[in-house]
């Protein structure tokens, strides 16, 4: 057994008073600060004179950001550092009137968070609502945009516990010691989202199958009912791409088991799974069943998190009583990541890890005991649970994305957390937690996925039909439709509630649910090109409205309808009944229709840009069914009588892309005289794509098409006139 930290701790842990202080926390001592220009329009600045050592750098940072010169401080967004009576060590930012601010990360509720307070504390939140003030992930970091367009973040260097207050400016008020803060200024918000990548990092490209449809519940179980529903979706011919696997496939729920009698031969399973075109993403929790001669309980001694009295830190989860590992220890991260290998080596494709906060069942916090205490190692400073609790879950993802990459080095890991931080799509996936089988849960489904977009989190999405609860066939219809717009589309539901299936209520639900998958499926290169430039430049795959226009107030605090990238909106069914339309970018917007959906259905409405190029490709069962092999491209003319767009491909798995083998191709169209001309100009790579014809349709101002042609490109489209 490890012997428990001896470093010291001078900070008191302070979370009862910090969530009761507010706006009370009467300051003791303002604090005099320096500002440092970091590069690349980011500033960091810190306390002055405080001892060395005192303000370190949090996991946020996808590298240290070396200060390259001193910069004044009066041409820095003016930020007041104090400590309080409380104790807690405080950043406040006066803001002047006309600015409207986002993110926050993982919030219920409208995606415009002026006057509202979040606290960055990792929870099981099941059930949650827009008043809940913390969720399963945190996210220190707020995004401003000025009256004129113009914007700036801000993100708090902290892993303690912090209160976001935005009620009047924007401050942040945390535990521990003191802590910097970084500012980014941008012309737009795409600039400073852009810049918030290049200091959090970069989200890895995911394997094209990722993309597809996934279908889960708690839990299909035994292994012949996997079969059944897998059966089911190529029988009825709906799209779907993985399948998931909750904890009932193990043996008493101990991780890193299979249970002998429901799941015999996981390896064969998964054989069976892919010879239908399936993935299977299996889940693993944190918690360590404490069971005496169980090999992982004793192996795992040396690598738990314990009290400060030296004894393991323990709390009851699923299996009962459980130790947790201690993943500040790179040590302990290797040996998590080589129990994978078993699983790999199984057939498993993918890696689910949930109450990873850590949740505990048996404790009023819900989690590990703040005094719990982490090691460390040489990258992470010993410290107590209260330190590390928000970057839990993140550090376990980091642990889970290595051993999978480590097990099956060709292949492009794909793994979900529940919990984490600022900075965590370095990592893995997210989605948004437990969430309830309401109009207002399919609401917040969109405003959530935006603001974890603008926190720099690209890959997420909600439990499609409500985790809680049964609902409605007419909600789950519509949030089929728009969970299948969303980066990361998973239909999940609890044991306790009815079957979310697609097929699962009635046909003309099913219909309604089986062209909002095969809509996904046509939007694939669209989509699969905005993950690559979310990989590549930080932007989010969902952008809120005022994307399209910074300067246009009007659509700063439109929540329901949103652009897919830049050249779509989704405009959503979320009441389902008549409502005013939301407001609308300037310009020319086309109804776009992807596939030959009946208008009937309750599906969001698209709307493609003017001067925008949309390639779309065919209905597919799953998307290693064909290549992109018969592309269509949808031109929508700007005033000028112009279009164009990008396509990005490769390999669809794989590192290959890394050396070169991807391919970008631009489209560019012209009408001149009653046609218009299409060519098609390679920007970047060497992979061949499958196509050789293209169909090009072109759409007039009402989205009808005036031109369908098929062939080569170069082509030249007649539209009249």
């Amino acid at each position: 057994m490890r012997s428990p930290s001896q470093a010291a701790f001078p900070y008191r842990l302070r979370h009862r008073a910090l969530v009761a202080i507010g706006l009370g926390g009467r300051i003791a001592k303002n604090l005099e600060h320096l500002a440092w220009d970091t590069g690349d329009g980011i500033v960091r600045l810190e306390p002055k004179g405080l001892p060395e050592g005192a303000v370190r750098a949090s996991l946020a940072l996808a590298w240290p950001r070396p200060a390259t010169q001193e910069k004044h401080t009066s041409d820095v967004l003016p930020v007041q550092f104090a400590r309080l009576m409380s104790g807690h060590y405080e950043a406040k930012i006066a803001l002047k009137d006309g600015v409207d601010l986002y993110g926050t990360g993982e919030c219920a509720g409208p995606l415009h968070r002026n006057g509202r307070v979040t606290v960055c504390w990792n929870t099981d939140a099941p059930g949650y609502s827009a008043t809940s003030p913390s969720l399963y992930q945190s996210h220190p970091w707020v995004l401003g945009m000025r009256a004129d367009g113009s914007a700036f973040g801000v993100l708090a260097d902290t892993t303690w516990r912090c209160e976001i207050d935005l009620r009047e400016g924007i401050a942040f008020r945390a535990d521990g010691p003191p802590f910097a803060v970084y500012v980014i200024e941008g012309a737009a918000p795409q600039d400073v989202v852009r810049k918030l990548a290049m200091l959090t990092g970069f989200m890895p490209m995911p394997p094209k199958w990722a993309l597809g449809y996934h279908q889960c519940r708690f839990s299909y179980a035994p292994a012949g009912r996997v079969m059944e529903v897998a059966q089911e979706f190529r029988e009825r011919e709906i799209p779907c791409d993985v399948i998931w696997m909750d904890i009932d496939y193990m043996d008493g729920y101990r991780i890193f088991t299979f249970d002998p009698e429901g799941f015999p031969d996981p390896g064969a399973l998964s054989d069976a799974l892919h010879e239908l075109g399936f993935h299977g993403v299996w889940m693993i929790d944190p918690g360590i069943k404490v069971l005496d001669g169980w090999a992982l309980h004793e192996e795992a001694a040396n690598h738990v998190t314990v009290m400060p009295s030296g004894l393991p830190a323990h709390g009851k989860v699923w299996p009962g009583t459980c130790t947790f590992p201690d993943f500040t220890r790179a040590e302990t991260r290797r040996w998590w990541a080589g129990l994978y290998r078993t699983m790999i080596d199984a057939g498993v494709d993918g890696v689910w890890n949930d109450m990873n906060e850590p949740a505990v069942f048996d404790r009023k916090s819900k989690s590990l005991s703040p005094f719990a205490q982490h090691e460390g190692d040489g990258d992470l400073s010993a410290g107590p649970h209260a330190q590390y609790h928000n970057v839990y879950g993140m550090l376990m993802a980091r642990a889970t994305r290595k051993g999978v990459l480590d097990a099956a080095p060709e292949a492009r890991p794909f793994v979900l957390t529940r919990a984490s931080y600022i900075g965590g799509q370095r990592d893995a996936a997210m989605w948004t937690g437990d969430n309830r089988a309401t109009e207002d849960d399919l609401k917040w489904s969109i405003s959530m996925a935006l603001n974890l977009g603008l926190s720099g989190q690209p890959f997420v999405g909600p439990d499609i039909g409500g985790f809680l609860e049964d609902g409605t066939a007419d909600l789950f219809a519509r949030w089929m439709g728009v969970g299948t717009l969303l980066p990361f589309a998973r239909g999940h539901t609890d044991k306790k509630s009815i079957d979310k299936e697609p097929w699962a209520f009635d046909e003309e639900t099913e219909a309604a649910c089986k062209a909002a998958i095969e809509r996904r499926y046509r939007l694939l290169p669209y989509l699969y090109t905005l993950f690559r430039e979310a990989a590549s430049s930080g932007l989010p795959v969902v952008r809120p409205l005022f994307f399209a226009d910074p300067t246009d107030r009007a659509l700063r605090r439109e929540d329901r309808a949103f652009l897919l990238g830049r050249d779509v909106i989704v405009t959503p069914e979320v009441e389902g009944i008549d409502t005013d339309p939301p407001p609308r970018p300037k310009g020319i917007w086309r109804p776009v229709l992807v596939i030959d959906e009946d208008n009937t259905a309750p599906l969001p409405a698209l709307d493609l840009r003017g001067g925008a190029i949309l390639p779309i490709g065919p209905i597919m069962q799953h998307t290693a069914e064909r290549p992109f092999d018969a592309l269509t491209l949808v031109v929508g003319l700007d005033e000028s009588g112009h279009a164009r767009g990008v396509l990005y491909e490769d390999d669809g798995d794989g590192f290959a892309y890394r050396e070169g083998r991807f391919r970008i191709t631009r489209f560019d169209a012209k009408a001149t005289r009653g046609t218009v001309e299409v060519t098609a100009t390679v920007v970047d790579g060497w992979f061949t794509p499958k196509w050789h014809k293209v169909r090009v349709i072109v759409l007039d101002e009402d989205g009808e098409a005036v031109g369908d042609e098929t062939g080569p490109l170069p082509m030249r489209v007649d539209i009249g006139g």
